[in-house]
């Protein structure tokens, strides 16, 4: 059964929005596979999870590196939870119940918002980036940065924007982009949330993934998740446990700041060791490779009669961007799959004839010209 499906790797692939084909290490599924740490519970015992419970605040500390913050939990389910879990938690720090999020974030994100603020009765408005005026109801302004169709927005103006109106900025990053992009925390980020695959997990046909999330010291005590501090034993040694505990579903029930259970701790490893291994002048050099090669691309796939690169806000994409294509993209799709290529995803709910495309370091340059080839043969149809 698996045999019939196609993936990457078998297949040269173009479609990112949201789960990325990245290289990993050997290393990474290497040390994910031993047995001390292949577990999905969470650590409650201290004394004997000292090994799971350095990784975890290894993991944090990678993160608060990578994003400029100031805290990050051991991480959440994935991105989408981690950007929903950001908002209830804005709305308990600033007492106010109304969020707001671009309408260019991706709708999957925003569905998965809009389930988790119906049972506290929170209201979600959608705003446009070149439009946008918050009122002071507004506990939150929500970014993806890069957004859904791959472009960077204006995080300095929206940041303000947000901070003017005495609301909190949430971010969501892609942490790839962070290799060569200005952390959050370098425009005013309050919240950081990330989707983890890029950085070390498989694709994995969706799942398991890890979800990432920071934030300001002073929010600490209503962050979600689970927090890994470093302490000294009753011998003097350096000792990791649990803290802050109080926040959690094990001690408060219906008030705790979330309720994440079964741990992640096996994925964030994969992630820790991923960074680990990458560290800052390899973390820049795949983000360096997927914008180059991606706009490489864009250049071959704009020269081509009937197809076109549409700008959103400044222009400026990372390693996704759309197509505006001559037909519609369901029959280049399959026409790209025939010839091994698994192309992009179709936004033409979003943008006429629109066309996702995500290029990374694992495409090569053949790979890329066969792409454009293919579309060439289509416009000249």
């Amino acid at each position: 059964l698996s045999s019939r499906n196609a993936s990457a790797g078998e297949y040269t692939s173009f479609l990112g929005a949201g789960s990325y084909w990245h290289h990993i290490p050997a290393v990474v599924s290497s040390i994910a596979s031993r047995g001390e740490f292949m577990t999905a519970y969470t650590p409650y015992q201290p004394e004997v999870s000292q090994g799971t419970l350095q990784v975890a605040y290894e993991f944090q500390s990678m993160i608060c590196q990578l994003t400029g913050m100031d805290v990050a939990n051991a991480g959440m389910y994935d991105g989408s939870t981690s950007l929903a879990e950001a908002a209830l938690m804005a709305c308990r720090v600033t007492r106010k119940n109304k969020v707001a999020i671009l309408d260019s974030t991706s709708p999957l994100y925003t569905d998965v918002l809009d389930t988790y603020v119906q049972a506290p009765g929170i209201a979600l408005e959608l705003v446009k980036a070149n439009n946008i005026s918050l009122g002071e109801d507004i506990a939150c302004l929500i970014v993806q940065q890069p957004n859904f169709f791959g472009y960077l927005e204006d995080m300095q103006r929206l940041s303000n924007i947000a901070h003017d109106a005495g609301a909190l900025l949430v971010v969501s990053v892609d942490p790839v982009s962070l290799g060569m992009f200005n952390p959050p925390s370098e425009y005013g980020a309050d919240i950081v949330v990330a989707e983890g695959q890029g950085i070390g997990v498989p694709m994995s046909y969706g799942g398991p993934y890890v979800g990432i999330f920071a934030c300001r010291q002073e929010f600490v005590r209503q962050m979600p998740g689970r927090i890994v501090g470093k302490t000294l034993d009753t011998h003097g040694k350096e000792a990791y446990v649990l803290t802050l505990q109080a926040r959690e579903q094990h001690i408060r029930r219906e008030h705790a700041t979330s309720n994440i259970c079964t741990s992640v701790a096996l994925i964030s490893l994969m992630s820790t060791v991923y960074l680990a291994c990458m560290g800052k002048q390899g973390m820049r050099k795949v983000a360096e490779l997927c914008y180059h090669k991606a706009h490489y691309a864009a250049s071959l796939i704009e020269s081509i009669p009937g197809f076109s690169i549409p700008e959103f806000g400044n222009g400026v994409f990372f390693r996704e961007f759309t197509v505006r294509c001559p037909v519609p993209p369901e029959g280049i799709n399959q026409l790209l799959l025939e010839r091994g290529i698994i192309g992009g995803l179709d936004i033409s709910n979003f943008s006429e004839n629109g066309l996702l495309l995500c290029v990374t370091e694992m495409n090569s340059r053949e790979d890329i010209e066969n792409l454009a080839n293919t579309f060439r043969e289509i416009g000249e149809s």
